[in-house]
């Protein structure tokens, strides 16, 4: 489900490539936060994020991205710019700062049970989290691209498959094995909450 409206994203677009400033304050107000929040949950750092969402941007203003209506919606395509941009930062930084806590890049074990997707939405709209932030940078890169992109953002598995570049099975599998992980790593999190609760339920009771 598109988070802004595409035919409105078009017509500013078109407004903006004609020289309206108007106009790319409006595109800047309508995609700053999602891709924003995007390469904070991805990357885990507030400054990184920052930096690569201005990048994108000044690449949109300055009409280097060459984005074609023709071959999606804006919204998508910025997305995927972002995590292009992402990726080719990891790739910079993989040879200095090792990764030892990522989940197997093995998509084919799809027969891991897919966690209810109610609890993670909440916690992964917190974006002040620590806890859940943290979890999301020992999960693989192409795993957490497809969890972030299907509980943050709300985005159908055809849309995510676009903008990774694979294929429909390939999102349900990285889902389901994204969602597993971070449900165990944030487990513990969940007991000491329940067990925080227990003497009040158990007060209730009494009374």
């Amino acid at each position: 489900m598109p988070l802004t409206d595409p035919t409105q994203d078009l017509t500013l677009l078109t407004e903006m490539r004609r020289g309206s400033a108007t106009a790319f304050e409006q595109l800047y107000r309508r995609h700053q936060g999602p891709l924003y929040r995007f390469a904070l949950l991805r990357c885990g750092s507030a400054a990184t994020a920052a930096d690569i969402v201005q990048e994108v941007f000044l690449a949109l203003l300055n009409d280097t991205l060459k984005f074609d209506p023709t071959r999606g919606v804006l919204q998508g395509f910025l997305f995927g710019v972002t995590r292009n941009l992402l990726l080719k930062q990891q790739e910079a930084t993989r040879r200095y700062v090792p990764n030892n806590h990522a989940l197997d890049t093995d998509d084919t074990d799809n027969d891991i049970a897919d966690t209810s997707a109610g609890p993670l939405e909440k916690l992964l709209t917190n974006e002040a989290a620590e806890n859940v932030r943290n979890a999301l940078q020992q999960i693989a890169p192409h795993y957490r691209d497809v969890l972030i992109f299907y509980e943050m953002h709300d985005l159908s598995y055809v849309e995510i498959a676009h903008i990774c570049n694979v294929d429909i099975g390939t999102v349900r599998s990285r889902l389901s094995r994204a969602r597993a992980k971070l449900f165990k790593l944030l487990r513990p999190d969940f007991l000491e909450a329940a067990a925080h609760q227990t003497p009040t339920h158990q007060q209730e009771a009494i009374q």
